[in-house]
């Protein structure tokens, strides 16, 4: 009830329902009005005699009596009535102890400010006792203000009557605990027992449907694979298990033969299964299906998903390997290292990028495993890393080849000549490489400066000339060498990198210095070359081979072989080509005749090696032909080719040799001077095993020449060397050869 109700009275129930209205204790004005739900137990029999009034609302305080007279008068019947009426409410429930009326008191206009007395603490404590023993108050509602009633009571007049209810007010010192409070909490229960007996049955009929359920489930899925099970995307769920193979069989088989999609760092490529050695074990494969499940929690999320069953592969390691390898060949990248190039003569940086190699173990392992799955295989890579970086490559840019290329590089000659190394050349000096830390160190090629600079300045430089020989008077003699004053190019260009890195002065001059020749004239005339020691003539040339053996002749007449040297003939000639002069000629070719450009040179060969031979030189190579030619001596005779087959022989002596070659229109001579210290012989043997020719027939054209033919036999030669001095023998070696024969070819 809340303040704005007004005072109120309490009244105890009774049979007898006139009460004596100037019986009243006291009317006073509440502050808050509220109905206490328990009595706290009393220690006197004043407070016993409280308990009823403290019930449901504090005393109130006595009302001004001009107050009440003047209301009384208008309210007397309207006062009785509801007391008879309350009171006959009241009797009716005969399960209350006391029935608590509430009667609000409205003061008067003028009346003074009552008093209000804090007794929150007793009400509590009543309030605690009357929730533990007292059932729930009646309520009456309130009736309009009566001062005639009021003042009718007073207190003393109102305590017989408040005797006459003892019976009814409990004190709480022997009152036991009220049954109904007990028991008011096992009726609900009842009730709500009875409310779950028709959802208990439902949910009972529910697990029995249930677990009927699953048992067919269980009976209808036995010796089958679980529901849902998938291998590669392949469904095999709820089959017998060789129907499960042949379904895995058919589907996933013709996989292994169709190309499946790779990746390989930035490599996309395709391998076929099979190809690669992959196959499947079936076997292995469905023994990875589970068994039947049993937790029906699992049986239910069947109904709705998959359970991938991974696909067991067999592998012939080796088709795998030559598999991955291929593969590599394609992904695999080396690194770019970051650089400074010259394009034009214009320096551009070139950036660094990282390089890849394929992990070719590891990608056969995941391309064994996850082959089936249906989508792109990522193998695995190596990232091969670069060992410049871009601030290297920049650094190297702008402070060593920006400048390099500012201007031309000048090398002041002789004469006001000069050599330049211009800006587009300047790319073919200067490069650069890794110095280990991420930047480029500048490299400069002076071989390659010396190689652009020297034809420039070379009119400017006296060439060193060897001494030589004259052969005027069938004697030779020295003729003088040359000493030469050429540039010292390695010490004109070693300031090359301070030229190149200037961007003002970029002019040097060139240092020139004498040089002496390879055989000077001192030296030449300590070599002892003063008599012939070895000489040998052959003829019988065509026109054609005489052409080429004059101009070979030409070239090695003069030649001088220091002591402990080797001659080559092939190197000392060069080339021999039609643009050194030589023609087309006789030659044997797979060992029939045939023609090349330098032809007939073998017989300036036979010649040479047989004038060594005894002038007692050491053999070092040489080569007899396949077939004999009359024109030479047995097993003492020797071919040449350009670049393929050479002559060669080393001085073993202490002096000097010089070769003297004169050619003719019909034969050539070649003599070795020297010092004679040795004396040779040569001793050939019979013809042995003689072999008959078979019969070549060839289209008659230029490339047909024909042949009578001849036997072939194998033969011995035999060189003794003495001692020119004492006639002691030096060495004895026999050479054995053998001759093919010579095949008859006709030309038809």
């Amino acid at each position: 009830m809340s303040d704005e109700e007004g005072p109120s009275v309490e009244k105890t129930n009774s049979e007898d329902s006139s009460l004596p209205e100037q019986e009243l204790e006291s009317v006073e004005e509440p502050q808050a009005v509220e109905e206490t739900e328990s009595v706290e137990e009393p220690q006197t029999p004043e407070d016993t005699d409280a308990v009823v009034e403290a019930e449901s609302v504090e005393s109130p305080q006595p009302v001004d009596a001009d107050v009440v007279d003047s209301a009384e008068a208008a309210d007397a019947a309207v006062a009785d009535e509801d007391e008879d009426e309350a009171v006959d409410e009241l009797t009716d429930d005969e399960s209350a102890n006391e029935v608590t009326t509430v009667i609000p008191v409205v003061p008067a206009d003028d009346a003074p400010p009552t008093e209000v007395v804090d007794e929150a603490p007793a009400t509590e404590a009543i309030d605690e006792q009357t929730e533990q023993f007292e059932p729930p108050a009646v309520v009456v509602p309130p009736k309009p203000p009566r001062p005639e009633f009021v003042q009718q009571y007073d207190t003393q007049k109102f305590e017989p009557i408040q005797q006459q209810y003892e019976p009814v007010v409990r004190e709480p010192a022997v009152v036991a605990p009220p049954v109904p409070q007990q028991q008011q909490p096992e009726a609900p229960a009842s009730t709500s027992s009875r409310k779950w007996v028709k959802p208990a049955i439902a949910v009972g009929a529910i697990f029995a449907v249930a677990a009927i359920a699953y048992g067919v489930d269980i009976f209808t899925s036995s010796g089958k694979t679980p529901r849902g099970t998938q291998v590669a995307g392949v469904d095999i769920g709820d089959l017998t298990p060789a129907d499960a193979e042949a379904t895995l069989r058919a589907q996933l088989g013709p996989r292994l033969v169709e190309p499946v999609a790779v990746h390989a760092g930035g490599v996309d490529s395709e391998i076929v299964p099979a190809s690669a050695g992959v196959d499947v074990d079936w076997s292995a494969t469905l023994s990875g299906v589970n068994a039947q499940p049993i937790n029906p929690i699992t049986r239910i999320t069947s109904f709705f998903g998959s359970r991938e069953v991974p696909v067991v592969s067999t592998v012939d390691q080796q088709a795998l390997d030559t598999s991955m390898a291929q593969l590599a060949a394609n992904s695999d990248r080396a690194p770019v290292e970051g650089a400074v190039v010259f394009e034009n003569g214009k320096p551009t940086g070139v950036s660094p990028a990282a390089g890849q190699a394929l992990e070719t173990q590891k990608a056969g392992s995941t391309f064994a495993a996850e082959w089936s799955d249906g989508g792109v295989v990522d193998l695995p890579v190596d990232e091969v890393p670069v060992t410049v970086t871009q601030a290297g490559v920049d650094r190297a840019l702008q402070e060593v080849a920006i400048p390099a290329v500012s201007g031309d590089v000048v090398v002041n000659g002789r004469d006001g000549k000069v050599a330049t190394l211009g800006v587009d050349q300047i790319g073919e000096v200067l490069t650069f490489t890794p110095d280990g830390s991420g930047g480029l160190t500048p490299q400069y090629n002076t071989d390659a400066a010396i190689k652009i600079l020297t034809p420039q300045l070379v009119s400017t430089e006296v060439q060193p000339k060897d001494a030589s020989f004259t052969f005027a008077g069938g004697k030779p003699s020295v003729v003088p060498g040359v000493v030469g004053d050429l540039i010292n190019w390695p010490d004109t260009v070693k300031e090359l990198p301070v030229l190149l890195g200037s961007t003002a002065s970029r002019a040097t001059p060139a240092v020139y210095g004498p040089v002496p020749p390879a055989l000077t004239t001192e030296a030449a005339e300590a070599l002892g070359i003063n008599e012939v020691i070895g000489e040998f003539t052959t003829g019988g040339f065509e026109y054609a081979s005489g052409v080429n053996i004059g101009l070979a002749a030409s070239e090695i007449d003069g030649a001088v072989i220091k002591p402990g040297d080797t001659f080559s003939l092939n190197e000392y000639t060069g080339p021999r080509g039609a643009a050194q002069g030589y023609v087309e000629s006789g030659i044997i070719n797979n060992g029939r005749p045939d023609k090349a450009v330098g032809g007939g040179i073998s017989q300036l060969a036979t010649t040479l090696y047989n004038a060594t031979y005894f002038a007692g030189m050491d053999d070092v190579a040489h080569t007899e032909h396949s077939y004999y030619i009359s024109r030479y001596p047995e097993a003492r005779e020797a071919t040449i080719f350009d670049g393929a087959i050479d002559l060669q022989f080393r001085n073993p002596a202490k002096t000097g040799v010089m070769i003297e070659t004169i050619a003719t229109s019909s034969n050539i001579t070649v003599r070795i001077w020297g010092t004679k210290t040795v004396d040779v012989t040569s001793t050939t043997g019979p013809r042995t095993s003689p072999t008959s020719p078979n019969t070549v027939t060839l289209p008659e054209g230029p490339g047909c020449v024909a042949s009578s033919g001849a036997p072939g036999f194998t033969v011995s030669d035999t060189r003794v060397i003495t001692d020119h001095a004492s006639g002691a023998e030096i060495s004895s070696n026999t050479r054995t050869v053998k001759y093919d024969p010579v095949p008859i070819v006709k030309c038809e």
